[in-house]
């Protein structure tokens, strides 16, 4: 029995089809065959009986003589009562109707086991396999004994999934590698700064005027430095920061919004516009991220306006969608693309700019289960972040 499963496990999906068909096509004739059989049989029980009306001939010579004792011969079938004549009727009619019947379910089982039994279950393990790597879960292992085309099939997807596990691993070792090379950079810089910057003041008190207009110059590069070696080490922290959910009434973010919105457009002397399109009377997010993140949209847009930003604050997909606009010169091809990578910037002199604003954006808005997005207007930019409400 269990050479014959084994047999049945490991054949070609195209081989147990076939099988199932023929099996299933013979049961099929056999059935039908005894169906007509039974009813055949059973009709002619009931006419047997009712005799027959029979009637004697003869042979005769030309003088009338008979020759030999004659043959009886059937002349008129016994009439049936009208019960039996029933009954005939439908054992004549029941072989005709159950043929489809027979055929019909014959096929329907032979689906049934071969679905059953070469692929609900390597089906089923796919399915949750999918599941789980759609969730990040690589922690697994599909196993399914069969060499059939599903058996082939599963076992090519427990190859992608243990080579993507190998593949994430190396990542994150890469990404925390990463991290403590920052880290390490961004302290190690911090004691030469320090010595720089006394050397600085001791020059900028040099009686000689050129010789303070250069420790002017370097004060000015070594505070550049300094924020530099600030934002790496903000960097490290900012992706390590998971949010911390809090009930947030509409009126209070709302108005902190628009406030922020209005002090920045102020400060470079942009109008400002609020657009609400909220209906919920409070929201579970992390107040503290969205801040951060708007504040960083609204300054980045009230710097490059030509005279307004505009915030527009919506529901939708379950969450807080903020969307600032502005009417400046909008993002370049480079900048659409790269506008969200670390210390991108598409000014040539910065400034005391490194290119945070939109990464941070981005960061903060994963973390809360959201995403950024940017993009040009007719007049002006766009850029839309989204924030999961719990």
């Amino acid at each position: 029995m269990e050479q014959i499963k084994s047999l049945w496990r490991n054949l070609s999906l195209q081989k147990s089809l076939l099988l199932c068909v023929i099996v299933f096509g013979v049961l099929d004739f056999i059935f039908c065959a005894g169906t007509f059989a039974l009813c055949d049989r059973a009709a002619s029980n009931i006419q047997e009986k009712y005799p027959s009306q029979m009637e004697t001939f003869y042979l005769t010579t030309e003088d009338g003589k008979r020759l030999g004792e004659g043959a009886q011969i059937n002349t008129q079938p016994a009439a049936l009562s009208e019960e039996d004549e029933q009954r005939v009727r439908l054992l004549n009619f029941l072989p005709v109707a159950a043929t489809p019947v027979y055929s019909a379910a014959c096929v329907l089982l032979g689906i049934a086991l071969f679905y059953r039994s070469k692929l609900k279950k390597p089906l089923l393990l796919l399915r949750d396999a999918s599941e789980k790597i759609s969730h990040s879960n690589l922690d697994f292992s599909l196993d399914y004994e069969s060499k059939d085309e599903m058996g082939r099939l599963c076992q090519s997807f427990e190859t992608m999934r243990s080579m993507l596990a190998a593949n994430f691993s190396e990542m994150w070792r890469q990404i925390e590698d990463r991290k403590q090379l920052n880290s390490a950079f961004a302290h190690d810089l911090r004691t030469p700064l320090t010595v720089l910057k006394g050397y600085n003041e001791m020059l900028q008190t040099s009686p000689e005027l050129s010789t303070r207009e250069t420790a002017i110059t370097m004060e000015k590069h070594i505070k550049r430095l300094e924020q530099y070696v600030s934002s790496m080490s903000r960097l490290r922290r900012l992706e390590d920061m998971q949010p911390e959910y809090k009930r947030i009434s509409r009126v209070e973010l709302l108005n902190s919004l628009k406030g922020t919105g209005e002090m920045e457009c102020r400060a470079h002397g942009k109008k400002f516009s609020f657009h609400d399109r909220t209906f919920s009377e409070s929201w579970q997010m992390d107040g503290g991220f969205l801040s951060q993140v708007y504040s960083n949209l609204a300054a980045n847009a009230a710097r490059y306006a030509a005279s307004e930003v505009a915030l527009s604050v919506k529901e939708e997909s379950g969450g807080l969608c903020l969307e600032v606009t502005d009417d400046g010169p909008g993002f370049s091809k480079e900048s659409l693309r790269q506008a969200a990578a670390p210390y991108y910037t598409g000014d040539r002199d910065s400034g005391e700019h490194f290119g945070l604003g939109l990464y941070i954006c981005q960061v903060l808005s994963k973390h809360h289960g959201g995403y950024l997005k940017i993009e040009n207007l007719p007049t002006g930019a766009k850029v839309k972040v989204f924030f999961k409400n719990r």
